[in-house]
């Protein structure tokens, strides 16, 4: 049967194959993905105001140090207010008990990564793996001493001499450990272009998924024949009321 021009209009559009019907599988939502570009963003901008605060020769190059000074604390406050928004999604919220959950796969996970063993297999995880939620409490905890120090030294009448001395220090060395971790973590992701691909499309490829998540409970593949229920993180699906992945 031969097509008329238009004829692969509406019905085409209507008719394209799903993620999943395509050899992927989703892995975040919009409310997931958004929180993490807002972070990132805030995260990034907060950053590079502090090193033009520190940095004589970025000092002097971008000028306006009261301007810096103000997006500097202001974003470095609003850092959190992405996820306390995203609190309202229950995907968001559902990845957030999945990262607080630590089992002993994730324990397996990091013997693996200190023996440098890159076999198949050998790094069980879930949807996130031990890394990932070691650096998620750990951002977490320093963004909140973060701000913390942060008021101590904007707002001088809060407290002594002494502790805004020592909350100065305090925050300035956990910003260059932050700065460290966080070039850690840019370089970590641009290693893997299908878990970059997964936080700017919302899906991973199921090789993938099987490969560097195991236990992740992700849809059966249609053109399989086998036993539709993946292997799970027994950690993981232990809520039962956690929301389908990527929702």
């Amino acid at each position: 049967m031969t097509s008329t021009p238009g004829s692969a209009g509406p019905t085409a559009a209507a008719t394209l194959p799903r993620p999943e019907a395509a050899g992927r599988v989703p892995r975040f939502g919009r409310p997931v993905r958004w929180v993490h570009r807002t972070t990132a963003a805030l995260m990034l901008l907060c950053v590079a105001t502090a090193a033009c605060l520190y940095v004589p020769l970025l000092a002097e190059l971008v000028g306006r140090r009261h301007l810096v000074v103000t997006v500097h604390e202001w974003s470095g406050l609003l850092i959190p207010a992405p996820l306390l928004a995203g609190l309202f999604s229950r995907a968001v919220r559902g990845d957030l008990g999945r990262l607080n959950r630590f089992g002993p796969h994730d324990r397996a996970w990091l013997r693996a990564v200190r023996r440098r063993d890159h076999r198949s297999g050998s790094r069980p995880a879930g949807k996130f793996n031990a890394g990932q939620k070691l650096y998620a409490a750990w951002i977490a905890g320093a963004v909140l001493v973060m701000a913390g120090t942060g008021l101590l030294m904007w707002f001088t009448g809060l407290a002594p001499l002494m502790w805004r001395t020592g909350a100065t220090f305090v925050h300035d060395w956990l910003a260059l450990a932050i700065g460290i971790v966080l070039g850690g973590h840019i370089a970590m992701a641009y290693t893997d272009p299908e878990a970059r691909r997964g936080m700017r499309t919302g899906s991973v490829e199921r090789r993938w998924a099987r490969r560097e998540h195991s236990l992740w409970r992700i849809p059966a593949d249609p053109a399989e024949s086998a036993d539709p229920v993946e292997s799970a993180d027994p950690v993981e699906s232990a809520d039962p009321a956690a929301p389908p992945e990527g929702r």
